[in-house]
């Protein structure tokens, strides 16, 4: 099984405003509501490409339903802990403005229900892939993510993260078979400034070193780049030049990783299936699929750094 842990999930407002004015009365010309969250468009993307995950979180009040509906609609099992006080949050995104967001907070996670999370995360075993997504509510520890790598270590769980900082950097010590920052976040991490292929392949080597397996670097319209167990490095170009809504795109990635992984077993389709899959979101209203994907997989262009 594949499981998503979305500790922070969203309903997003997705909006285009023709000649927004600020201070004015503005109308939207398109709005779509949709369930957001990193973990969650990594099941979104998963289920589109045919493959089946369970989506846990917490969720709240009428927004967290919502969530839980759209999810289930569209074929997506959920396991969310259902939280007694405040909302889901509700993420404001202005399309047409550079990519313009505004983002709520999400309610309190008290112990109880926290608790309640790490028992279901306690049903995984060999052979299970969980993936941990996304930044974490103000009043939750900011070791969470440690400390369900530390439960689940013993039970050989194939662990992927997609989180910044030391989000990330703590749980290395944990060997997650995936971590997939873009190359903004990667230079944060080493206060560098990264922008080409050769200047992310160092300081991804270095993630390599501190534990973890594999490492994808996302780098937008530059595409990305994956040294991966062995120390053998891999990088593309991006699959399309025209961005209609990078929300999304690199959760598309690792669902692309995922699907590239359990279809070969090969790191190097598993990529090449994360940048078209990625891609194909990019260029997409909203996130990719399974035809957006095989379409632009064709445009893949593997290209050996080492």
């Amino acid at each position: 099984m594949i499981y998503t842990v979305t500790l922070n999930p969203s309903l997003d407002y997705i909006v285009t405003v023709d000649d927004f004015k600020l201070g004015y009365t503005n109308r939207t010309s398109s709005e779509l509501m949709l369930p957001g969250g990193k973990g969650t468009n990594v099941s979104i993307v998963l289920k589109n490409l045919g493959i089946s995950s369970t989506a846990l979180g917490f969720v709240a009040g009428f927004t967290g339903d919502e969530i839980v509906r759209e999810l289930e609609e569209t074929g997506i099992h959920t396991d969310f802990v259902k939280m007694k006080e405040g909302i889901s949050r509700i993420n404001l995104k202005l399309s047409s403005i550079d990519g313009t967001e505004i983002n709520g907070q999400g309610p309190d996670i008290p112990k109880e229900q926290l608790d309640m999370l790490m028992e279901r995360l306690m049903v995984l075993k060999e052979g299970d892939i969980l993936v941990l997504a996304g930044s974490i509510p103000a009043t939750m520890p900011s070791d969470i993510y440690e400390q369900i790598m530390e439960k689940l270590y013993d039970r050989k769980v194939t662990i992927i993260v997609d989180a910044t900082k030391d989000l990330l950097l703590n749980v290395l010590k944990y060997h997650p078979f995936l971590i997939k920052p873009n190359h903004h976040e990667l230079g944060e991490i080493f206060d560098v400034e990264l922008s080409e292929w050769d200047d992310v392949v160092p300081y991804a080597k270095k993630l390599q070193e501190m534990g973890a397996v594999n490492v994808l670097v996302s780098m937008g319209g530059k595409g990305g780049v994956l040294v991966s167990d062995g120390g053998r490095v891999v990088a593309t170009k991006a699959t399309t030049t025209v961005v209609k809504n990078s929300v999304g795109a690199g959760d598309s990635s690792v669902a692309g990783f995922i699907a590239g992984w359990l279809e070969k077993k090969n790191y190097d389709y598993a990529f090449s299936m994360a940048m078209a899959t990625g891609g194909a979101s990019a260029a997409s209203d909203y996130l990719a699929t399974k035809p957006e994907v095989e379409e632009s997989l064709k445009r893949v262009d593997l290209k050996y750094l080492v």
